[in-house]
């Protein structure tokens, strides 16, 4: 696998802004309260979206966020933390990608 690099900004932006989507493809009604997003880029850097007074938010890796909008990768094994319940069902069907809701990944089995 490639470093990750801040690039994936773009991805990153394309998964907040297709909040209301993710909501839409699955047959629900998007919150109407706005939503804080801040994630950590891998130069270190901190990327922000949505008001700071947001009650609803979603923080933690950039390169998690993107790995879950894309579903590359199962939320369970990422570092994102979600604050409030409907950031929390956010991350539960995140699709930054046109189309029907996609089934996702499977959690990755622990290594007893």
């Amino acid at each position: 696998m490639r470093p990750p690099t801040d690039r994936l900004r773009h991805v990153a932006w394309l998964g907040v802004r297709t909040r209301d989507f993710a909501y839409g493809v699955h047959g629900l009604t998007p919150p109407a309260d706005p939503f804080r997003v801040e994630l950590r880029a891998p130069s270190g850097d901190l990327w922000r979206y949505g008001p700071e007074d947001a009650e609803q938010r979603v923080t933690g890796s950039a390169l998690d966020f993107c790995l879950l909008v894309t579903q590359r990768a199962h939320r369970t094994g990422l570092a994102l933390h979600a604050e409030g319940p409907d950031a929390d069902r956010w991350l539960g069907i995140a699709q930054a990608f046109a189309g029907p809701p996609g089934g996702g990944r499977p959690p990755k089995e622990s290594a007893s």
